[in-house]
């Protein structure tokens, strides 16, 4: 019987850029790297166990898609968005979900995606439970992981029935630029949980009846919604930074 190898096939180029790229992405998710921060090459290299080759190649590969950008100092830095740049962002997430959504309301969507829609939906409804229950203003830090994870994986899920790889992808990647500004904003409100909870069960009531207009209409407002906020937490800051005396700078910096 041939004896099975041991030997250990060093891991490919592409592979390591890989494993960059997605590290630098989960950072900015996450808030370690925020908005203005310059990209070590040294430390993600050594965090890697790799070179440095490949954690410049991905650093590359983020800056063409705007996550990245040159800083004037010299480097790489996590992008600041501008108000402008928000805007944009969520006209771009509005005119391809809204289109995504109709897709799947007129096709209908199968039992087990029907579930796993509502499980989510669930998810935040339990989240309502809990902040009633406590009688807390908001959400706090772990509760907004949470709802951010079911939030994205209700949209997500959503588009994804669409079948259109690439809609999800730009969606994916608009949605992480977006996280660039929100990912230090206090924990929602009872009052707008509520909101995003009526949102998404109207949505899904509407695509479940394969009402191809009404989800294509109550998508575009709960996107509107969510471009609102920003925009005015965008203006607090701004007007904050202002009243102080300050030069406008990142708001994650603050």
């Amino acid at each position: 019987m041939p004896r099975r190898s041991t030997t250990h096939h060093p891991e490919s180029s592409n592979s390591v850029r890989r494993r960059a790229y997605l590290l630098i992405q989960k950072k900015i998710a996450s808030g370690e790297l925020k908005a203005g921060t310059l990209i070590s090459e040294v430390a993600l290299a050594k965090e890697l166990g790799s070179s440095r080759t490949p954690v410049r190649e991905a650093a590359g590969q983020l800056l063409a898609e705007g996550l990245l950008d040159l800083s004037p100092g010299g480097g790489i830095i996590v992008t600041q968005l501008t108000r402008q740049a928000i805007r944009d962002l969520y006209e771009l997430r509005e005119a391809l979900e809204v289109f995504a959504v109709g897709r799947v309301a007129q096709s209908g969507i199968r039992s087990a995606d029907k579930d796993r829609l509502n499980h989510l939906l669930g998810e935040t409804q339990t989240l309502l439970k809990e902040l009633k229950s406590s009688g807390a203003a908001e959400l706090d830090a772990e509760q907004m992981k949470r709802f951010a994870l079911s939030d994205l994986s209700f949209h997500t899920l959503l588009i994804r029935l669409a079948a259109n790889a690439r809609i999800l992808k730009v969606v994916n990647e608009t949605r992480l630029m977006i996280r660039i500004f929100g990912i230090q904003r206090s924990g929602h409100k009872r009052e707008e949980l509520e909101r995003i909870y009526r949102h998404h069960k109207a949505i899904l009531e509407a695509v479940i009846r394969q009402e191809v207009e009404d989800s294509r209409k109550l998508l575009a407002e709960h996107i509107q919604a969510s471009a609102k906020e920003r925009l005015d937490e965008f203006d607090l800051w701004e007007r904050e930074n202002q009243l102080a005396g300050l030069d406008v700078i990142d708001p994650l910096q603050m």
